[in-house]
């Protein structure tokens, strides 16, 4: 649904969210009139929420609010990143790529583009010990999928033999002042070509060519796992974590309790981490009975 011409989507049963829909890739300047736009849009809406632009770290409004974090690397220009952010061992996993011959460049959005991604997105069911959302997706649902936000969007391809093994979709705001990865996806048999991180680089590169100051992938930390391999990949490629208010609108009785009692936040993040962690290897040692050829990617 449009709201004060934002993209805002809805989700959930008991307790209705709204949130925009390209939330932490797109930001709210008016949250005041996209707030009163949803209380007279007719539609049962519960809770509305939205985090600040992380440009601007300091709480700004008084709606209730929790801190949320993001992985920002700001950049000056890419040799300084190279040169001084950028890790001895992250930058020769970075020239990784190119020694066994895959070539990173930006890709125009066609057929030949969704094809490659259909094909990475169907390579397996498990990835990072959880279902992968995208697997069994088809070509028309990938196609629509990745067409979103393309006037706003850059597409970075990870090349070899000229058939596409990863890809970036950066997205950036609205006054330019990030670019946030909307996907980023490696096929896991090339995984010892190293593309992701050959992929990081160029996308580097791309926001330095625009003047783009700042490069966003996604969280830092997810619910109380404060540390993961995700999170030391992106530490060691110069993100840092940068804490961010986001705030909780209640527009309903339904939206005030879900509130108050946590019910916004998935079953998974309201446990403490010990009580989470062991959920994680359940799942894990599940997905390897299940998936046994899997194994090396859980």
């Amino acid at each position: 649904m449009q709201v004060c011409g934002n993209e805002i989507r809805v989700q959930g049963r008991f307790c209705r969210i709204a949130r925009l829909d390209a939330d932490r890739y797109k930001y709210i300047d008016d949250p005041v009139s996209v707030v009163e736009g949803l209380r007279n849009s007719g539609k049962r809406i519960d809770l509305f929420t939205f985090i600040q632009n992380p440009t601007e770290t300091q709480r700004k409004y008084d709606y209730p609010m929790e801190w949320d974090n993001l992985a920002v690397l700001p950049i000056s220009s890419f040799d300084d990143w190279w040169t001084k952010i950028l890790g001895f061992k992250a930058r020769n996993k970075a020239k990784q790529a190119q020694k066994k011959g895959v070539t990173i460049r930006e890709a125009a959005f066609d057929d030949n583009l969704v094809q490659g991604i259909w094909e990475i997105y169907n390579e397996t069911p498990v990835r990072q010990g959880r279902a992968f959302p995208h697997f069994g997706k088809s070509f028309e649902e990938v196609r629509r999928l990745s067409a979103t936000y393309l006037d706003s969007s850059v597409f970075i391809g990870a090349f070899f033999e000229e058939k596409l093994i990863g890809f970036i979709k950066l997205t950036m705001d609205d006054d330019r002042v990030q670019a946030g990865m909307m996907h980023i996806v490696s096929m896991i048999r090339h995984r010892d070509k190293a593309p992701t991180n050959a992929l990081v680089a160029q996308a580097v590169r791309s926001c330095a060519d625009r003047g783009v100051p700042n490069l966003v992938y996604s969280n830092f930390a997810y619910g109380k796992k404060e540390h993961s391999s995700l999170s030391d990949f992106k530490e060691r490629n110069g993100f840092q974590r940068v804490n961010l208010p986001r705030y909780y609108v209640p527009l309903t009785g339904i939206g005030r309790a879900a509130f108050r009692l946590g019910l916004h936040h998935k079953l998974i993040d309201r446990l403490p981490e010990p009580l989470a962690a062991k959920a994680r290897d359940l799942r894990h040692s599940w997905y390897k009975r299940r998936f046994p050829t899997l194994e090396q990617d859980i």
